[in-house]
């Protein structure tokens, strides 16, 4: 008897949940599991802030996915480029550059998301993002070396531009990421004795009215205090005109002398969506509550690229936000739903209440909302903390997360430069490859090739 082939794209917080429950509940015999991605890794992305300030290292939150007692799903290293529903057919890049084929009767869809940019001059060669693990140990050498490059200078005016760094985007990402380097330069500082603390400028800017609305007002206002009271400059309503690279123009007229633009304006669906011609809610996939997708048999979609109906809100139209919380407990009913399907018994919808929110600002600083109650200071911290460390998922990233976590304590912040740097930065498009994937046309046209010669 052959067995039904399951294949998994994407290995982010639902793409990980959803294949470890199902190894837990379908017998080998029941199926064959494969997950395309291009690592061997689970990326705990709330981290990744604290790998771009040294306080994490990035094998700490980079979490094998061959560490399972239960470990039998066939991994293919690559990305998945181009998907016909009709085919039933995934056409995937490896690592190497070479296009495959992969077949399939139950396909989940779980590819996440990429960076949002806009057609602003300069931006995406200039901007650098928050997205991957390559992004963050590039950061922190970029920050280092302007510290380092800033201090043997001789010319005040490039003194300054090396030393004002500028983040766009007054999200999570952006928000944790501002804090988390400015605390950085700030501890680093003290080492470069040619150096005036009050030349470092930190820039947040963000278009909204408001930083991080989901907070709620005051916890909202408490970021923004913390932040403010640190040096940082918060700027909302404001955004950039142009980027260069040595100078970033604002929507407000002003033009900032810098050489360092961190972009985290939010994230859209990953491209691999728009391959499949199929219906779409601002870019994500449209789903079910029991994330089928219409129209396409044995097609599943979940997480960040997926427009699942939030239920738990009780209003018509609500979908899940793209969050850790909900892609880890929609993979868990995915699965279930999956092996629903190939026992013949029926689905269930999707329904999580949200447990709350926690932002780390570094050190003591945090705001935390956990089941709707307000912290500060210490509390937030060790609620924001004490989750991200519960929700990793082996012993081993734990280890390690909680290590690094008490030698930062103990013995500070470092500010060796690891060479991750070259002489032509990647650009945010290569960072993320978000150049490699087909059209609609293109991948009916591949499938169709396939079956003229097959």
């Amino acid at each position: 008897m052959v067995r039904p082939r399951i294949l998994v794209v994407g290995a982010g917080f639902a793409g990980v949940e959803c294949v470890r429950r199902l190894e837990r509940r379908l017998s080998p015999s029941e199926a064959e599991i494969s997950v395309v991605t291009p690592d061997s890794y689970q990326l705990y992305l709330p981290l990744l802030p604290q790998v771009a300030s040294g306080v994490l290292t990035p094998q700490s939150i980079a979490v094998s996915l061959r560490r399972s007692r239960r470990h039998r799903t066939r991994i293919i290293p690559g990305g998945a480029i181009g998907v016909d529903p009709g085919a039933r057919i995934c056409i995937i890049r490896k690592i190497t550059g070479e296009v495959v084929e992969q077949a399939y009767d139950q396909l989940v869809l779980a590819p996440g998301s990429v960076t949002r940019t806009f057609d602003i001059p300069g931006l995406a060669e200039q901007a650098r993002g928050m997205k991957t693990l390559a992004e963050a140990a590039y950061l922190r050498d970029h920050v280092i070396a302007q510290l380092d490059l800033a201090d043997a200078c001789e010319d005040p005016a490039e003194r300054a531009a090396r030393l004002c760094f500028v983040v766009v985007g007054g999200g999570y990402a952006g928000t944790e990421t501002a804090a988390c380097l400015q605390r950085l330069t700030h501890h680093a500082v003290k080492r470069y004795p040619r150096l005036d603390p009050r030349q470092i400028t930190w820039h947040l800017l963000d278009l909204a009215p408001r930083l991080m609305p989901e907070l709620g007002d005051d916890l909202g206002r408490t970021a923004l205090d913390i932040l403010r009271r640190r040096g940082i400059e918060v700027s909302l309503g404001v955004s950039i005109a142009k980027a260069g690279p040595r100078e970033v123009t604002l929507t407000d007229g002003r033009v900032l002398p810098s050489r360092t633009l961190v972009w985290t304006a939010g994230v859209v669906a990953s491209p691999l969506i728009g391959t499949l011609d199929a219906r779409t809610d601002h870019g994500r996939l449209v789903v079910t509550p029991e994330m089928t997708v219409p129209g396409a048999p044995g097609v599943f979609a979940l997480g960040d690229s997926a427009a699942v109906p939030d239920l738990a809100k009780g209003e018509d139209g609500a979908l899940c936000p793209p969050t850790a919380q909900h892609a880890m407990r929609q993979g868990h009913t995915l699965a279930d739903n999956i092996v629903a399907t190939l026992r013949h018994q029926p689905l269930r919808p999707y329904v999580h209440k949200d447990l709350g929110l926690v932002v780390d600002l570094g050190g003591a600083d945090a705001v935390s909302k956990p089941l709707g109650i307000a912290l500060r200071g210490l509390p937030a911290q060790a609620v924001a903390r004490g989750y991200h460390w519960s929700a990793l998922r082996t012993n081993v990233a734990k280890t390690r997360v909680m290590t690094n976590w008490l030698i930062n304590a103990v013995a500070g912040d470092d500010f060796v430069r690891t060479g991750f740097q070259s002489a032509k930065p990647p650009t945010l498009r290569e960072f993320e490859h978000t150049g490699a994937y087909l059209t609609p046309a293109q991948v009916r046209a591949h499938t169709a090739a396939l079956r003229a010669t097959g």
